[in-house]
């Protein structure tokens, strides 16, 4: 992965989104950003996104409203609080997250609203049947996002 982007000029700073989740590609994201991406002037978000089982809320509930999520919350916020001081420890400042809707949408949202200039995200290289009728999250980041995404492969591990 070779990484070459410029920073918004009224902002000084490249901003990266890392969108990961608790399949254990967290990690090799991480080292993806840390070593192809310089941490002079780069910020970094940190995001897990907990995706409720209806992503659409009646009308009565509040958005982001998921009672079932509510155990998964606390590991969520541990995940990326780890990763985003793995990130301060290797000089780039970084910010954690967790936000709770469609892994895509909000990948997506929290993108456009933070002003990331670049999104990266994990692949499991898998395919089901799932993935074949819905897409998967990075493949349907990827064709939306309205900043440059790199997804990035899990390491082989033998």
């Amino acid at each position: 992965m070779v990484v070459r982007l410029i920073a918004r000029e009224e902002r000084g700073a490249m901003r990266v989104l890392l969108a990961v989740d608790d399949s254990g590609f967290a990690e090799d994201l991480l080292r993806a950003v840390v070593v192809e991406i310089r941490h002079e002037n780069t910020e970094v978000l940190v995001l897990h996104v907990l995706q409720p089982v209806d992503t659409v809320p009646p009308p009565e509930m509040a958005q982001g409203y998921a009672p079932e999520l509510e155990e998964e919350k606390q590991p969520a916020r541990a995940l990326v609080e780890r990763i985003a001081a793995e990130l301060r420890g290797a000089g780039f400042p970084a910010q954690a997250s967790v936000r709770i809707g469609d892994a895509a949408k909000t990948i997506l949202g929290q993108s456009t609203e933070w002003g990331a200039d670049l999104i990266a995200v994990g692949s499991h290289g898998q395919r089901s049947i799932h993935d074949f009728l819905l897409g998967s999250v990075a493949e349907s980041v990827a064709r939306r996002a309205e900043c440059s995404v790199v997804i990035v492969r899990n390491a082989v591990k033998s």
